[in-house]
């Protein structure tokens, strides 16, 4: 039993190493893209050409898309783990409702965040 739960938190921290090296990975694409065309060029066109670079409108939405995946995968492993104890501790004391919904809120967050991420990837390209 204690394997399985040291194999979990692998998987659990990969993804989450993943999905922040993506989200910033691409996030530095799309901070440097534009300032780096419009330095050499000196024009606001250039920026707009850059923006629609089919290739930085590729790596943006892959970086959206693995943000928000990842992020919404890491949110379902944690409310799960913590939702299953949650209850458990529920069942036993009732008068812990109120500080266990608490937890299972900020383990939703991080789906949030990962949506968060995800709109202001997106922002920058359109």
């Amino acid at each position: 039993m204690k394997q399985k739960s040291r194999a979990a938190a692998m998987v659990t921290a990969v993804v989450v190493v993943l999905a922040v090296l993506v989200s910033v990975g691409a996030s530095l694409l799309l901070a440097m893209a534009p300032s780096a065309a419009a330095d050499a060029l000196g024009s606001t066109a250039a920026v707009a050409a850059v923006r629609t670079d089919p290739q930085v409108l590729g790596w943006a939405f892959i970086g959206a898309a693995l943000s928000t995946g990842l992020a919404a995968l890491g949110a379902a492993y944690a409310v799960g783990r913590v939702g299953s104890a949650a209850i458990g501790a529920v069942a036993e004391k009732p008068e812990l409702f109120g500080r266990v919904l608490v937890l299972i809120g900020l383990a939703e967050g991080i789906a949030i965040y990962g949506l968060i991420v995800s709109i202001l990837i997106l922002n920058r390209v359109a």
